[in-house]
Order: C-alpha cells, then sequence, then structure tokens
C-alpha cells in the first residue's frame, strides 16, 4: 500500500523529498513482483505525475543501479532502503543525463532522498546510511560505474535472461533493440477517419500549440511531446485516440483488399482495451465480435467505443474455448492480438522488463498455440487470420507461426510486417531513430485459408 504524503502547506509544487518517498515505494512494489498500473493510482493525484517520471525513469536504469548498490554497502539493505537508493542513484546526474530524464543537481538530490528517508517509518533508521552511499557514489562515479556496468544486466537495464534471448533472436540488431527499448516512445495518436482527414486534425493541433507531424500510413500522428488526453483537440469526442504506431497496423492488414460492397463478419479475440477494435470500426463498415475473458476489461471496450461513437458485440468469454460463445457461422476475418510477455512495449511499460520471469516465455507461447488452434476451425475459407504480438521474441511470433503452417495444411503465409523492432525501420536493417522506427516492438502475420 502506497503511504500517504503530506503535502507542504502553501507550496506551489511538491518537494523532491515528498515524490522520493512515494517513487520509491512503487519501485518495491514492482520489485515484490506488482505491475505500476497497481500502485501508480494508489498515489496522491497531485504527486502522481511527478512521482510517475521518477519511478519510469528509475526502472529504466534499475540495472545499472541494483549493481551499484551492492557495490556501495557492505551488506545488503532492506528492501525499502535499497529501492529507495536505487532510485536516488538513478536520479544522478551520471544516470540522467539523457533528454527527457528528471534533471536535479547532486547537491539537491542527496538531501532530498536523506529528507525522503527520514520521513518513512520504514528508512528513517537508515537516513544516515543513505547519505553515505549517496556521497560514496559522488566521490567515486566514474569507476563505480565501470564496474557495475561488466555486468549485462547493469549495462543493458535489462534482465540477463532477457539480454541473452535478443542476441539470440536478433543478432544483428540486438543492441539496437535494447538500447531503443529503453528510451521513452513518442506519443502517437490515430486520426478517426470517420469524424475527419488526418491533415485537417494536424492543423487543429497547431492551433492548439501542440506540435506535430504525420506518421507511419494513413491516419497517424506523431507529437513532439506527450500531454493528457485532455488537452487533444476532440479527444472527448472521439476524433483522435491514442494508439502506438505499430498496433495501428492491425486493422488494415487484416481488412486489406476487403470489397466495401461486402460486409464482413469479424472476430476481434483478446480484444480488451479495444483500441483494435474501434480502429477496424473506424476503417471499414464491418460487424465485429470483440472478446476478453475479463468482464471488468470488457467494460473498457464498451468506454472506448463510446466516446468514438462506435458499436460492437462485446462479450466476456475466453476466446480459446469457442464451444462457450461461438454460434457456428465463420468469421470473414480474425484478429488475435495474442496474450504475450509484452517484450516490445518496455518503452510505455518499464516495469514489465523485471516483472517478466524466463520461464513465462514458454507458457505464453503455449497459450498462444492454444489460441490460434481453437480459432482456425472458426474462419471461413478463403479468410483470414491475422496473428500479433507486442513482442521482440521469435518464441512468440515467427517460430510460433512457422510451427502453426505445419500443423495446418491447408494455411499459407500471406504479406506482413513480420517482426517490427523498437527504434528500427521496418524490415530491420541499419539502426535508425527516425518516423519509420518510431513504434513499439510488435509481430504480425496474416495467416490465409486455403478455399478448398
Amino acid at each position: 500500500m502506497i503511504q500517504p504524503v503530506p503535502m507542504t502547506q502553501g507550496a506551489q509544487a511538491p518537494a523532491l523529498s515528498q515524490q522520493l518517498a512515494p517513487a520509491s515505494q512503487c519501485l518495491l512494489a514492482v520489485q515484490s513482483g506488482r505491475s505500476l498500473s497497481d500502485v501508480l493510482p494508489q498515489v496522491p493525484s497531485a504527486l502522481r505525475p511527478g512521482v510517475q517520471a521518477l519511478v519510469f525513469h528509475a526502472l529504466r536504469q534499475a540495472g545499472m543501479t541494483a549493481a551499484l548498490v551492492k557495490l556501495l554497502a557492505n551488506r545488503a539493505p532492506s528492501p525499502p532502503v535499497r529501492a529507495l537508493l536505487q532510485l536516488a542513484l538513478a536520479l544522478m546526474p551520471e544516470l540522467s543525463a539523457d533528454e527527457g530524464a528528471p534533471h536535479y543537481s547532486a547537491h539537491t538530490l542527496v538531501s532530498q532522498a536523506v529528507q525522503a528517508a527520514k520521513t518513512a517509518h520504514d528508512t528513517q533508521a537508515q537516513a544516515g546510511f543513505v547519505n553515505a552511499c549517496l556521497r560514496r557514489f559522488q566521490r567515486e562515479a566514474a569507476a563505480l560505474l565501470v564496474q557495475a556496468g561488466r555486468h549485462p544486466e547493469a549495462r543493458w537495464n535489462h534482465p540477463a535472461w532477457w539480454v541473452r534471448r535478443v542476441q539470440q533472436d536478433h543478432p544483428q540488431q540486438w543492441e539496437a533493440v535494447l538500447a531503443a527499448s529503453n528510451r521513452p516512445g513518442a506519443m502517437a495518436l490515430r486520426v478517426n477517419r470517420r469524424h475527419g482527414s488526418r491533415e485537417a486534425y494536424l492543423q487543429r493541433l497547431t492551433a492548439a500549440g501542440l506540435p506535430a507531424r504525420a506518421a507511419g500510413d494513413g491516419y497517424g500522428v506523431l507529437l513532439d511531446h506527450g500531454v493528457p488526453v485532455d488537452r487533444l483537440p476532440g479527444f472527448a469526442d472521439g476524433d483522435v485516440s491514442v494508439q502506438d504506431l505499430a498496433a495501428q497496423q492491425a486493422a488494415p492488414l487484416l481488412l486489406a483488399g476487403h470489397d466495401s460492397q461486402q460486409r464482413l463478419r469479424v472476430l476481434d479475440a483478446c480484444a480488451a482495451p479495444g483500441g483494435k477494435t474501434a480502429h477496424l470500426l473506424e476503417h471499414a463498415d464491418v460487424d465485429v465480435l470483440a472478446l476478453d475473458k475479463d468482464a471488468q476489461r470488457c467494460e473498457r471496450i464498451h468506454d472506448n467505443l463510446r466516446r468514438l461513437r462506435l458499436a460492437a458485440q462485446v462479450r466476456a468469454a475466453d476466446a480459446a474455448r469457442p464451444a462457450d460463445w461461438w454460434d457456428g457461422e465463420p468469421f470473414d476475418a480474425i484478429l488475435l492480438d495474442a496474450p504475450c510477455t509484452a517484450s516490445g512495449i518496455v518503452r510505455r511499460h518499464p516495469d514489465v522488463r523485471w516483472l517478466r520471469r524466463e520461464a513465462d516465455v514458454a507458457q505464453l507461447a503455449h497459450q498462444q498455440r492454444v489460441l490460434l488452434d481453437a480459432l482456425w476451425p472458426l474462419l471461413r475459407p478463403g479468410g483470414r487470420l491475422v496473428y500479433a504480438t507486442c513482442s521482440v521474441f521469435r518464441a512468440e511470433g515467427s517460430d510460433q507461426v512457422k510451427a502453426f503452417l505445419e500443423r495446418h495444411s491447408g494455411a499459407r503465409a500471406g504479406v506482413a510486417p513480420g517482426h517490427l523492432l523498437p527504434g528500427l525501420p521496418e524490415g530491420g536493417g541499419q539502426f535508425n531513430d527516425n518516423d519509420s522506427g518510431e513504434h513499439d516492438g510488435f509481430f504480425y502475420a496474416c495467416l490465409e485459408k486455403a478455399t478448398t
């Protein structure tokens, strides 16, 4: 539980020490196996934006700071003290030089970290220890960073097993993938084509003082700087949605070549929170059944569709058990955005890398196989199934599809992007951080069913 932090009377903004205390509690929660999406809402709303920025940065440096704490402390500190130390070390100038990272002077940071330690019951007795560790780091930073950086987990700020898997799966691009995965992703938008053109919406953004540019195909937009959604013109009216550029490829891929005279019957399996469901309905006049196992997550689909003034049939059901929900009528197209490790979206969810375990990859790959085999019979002859994961691991992408094609003689692979790697232009190639690579890690396969 995140403990409430008293606000300074009359303060224009919370002191850094007031943000460090709940931010270190969030970091500790992740280290204990909890998702940030569960713990951040417990932070007082006035502190939440600053706390999120601090803990996101700390998670992007958590491999290095964990190694530094081991070097600085003769004995392992208690988990709450360790979390506060890691947070403070991540914010030291030597580890926060990147654009967009929080910036504080070392003097300010040390004094505020010690003050934060004094305010919390489980760290106050170790405030002197926190002060000693941080001051030693100030004196010996260069040597300590070199020594810590000899370990892959510290060098790349990803678990060692994760680094090995990316090396194995992408031997030519692994360094670029890991580096890109540790930078914040740009805020990407999808303009609702039923409400207006991308060009018109870019003009609205300019008028609102929000510099942006067209990106991707069709209706994608990248903002120069992220903003709360209530600052986006027309967001409440459904004129635009927040969606990564890689995720925006699902609907056009599934509906490519669609004859507008024919109203397709489409299944969106594992649909929550509904971004791709909405995009399908914006893209063409289709009848969509959106499934998700979690009834609460289905409510998020409803909320998204209401805002966008769109309609679909939404059901809480397990896509892997068609006998519970399928009416026996084949689908013309199926989108399976399967549960996965989410290894491709750590730019936006930096806690994922520290929450996953190596065994999760095989467990999720098995779940993906079960879903593919369960849904394939529901597709009409001549129909198309798009399999997608937000993962950079081949076990959840190309390897999964290769095994599927070997099991199903009536399936063939259509044209699809394959593995989209963060920070890399489509199709791989030399590392490039321009628009063409400004997307999350993703995988797409297009599986087409023979007519005979």
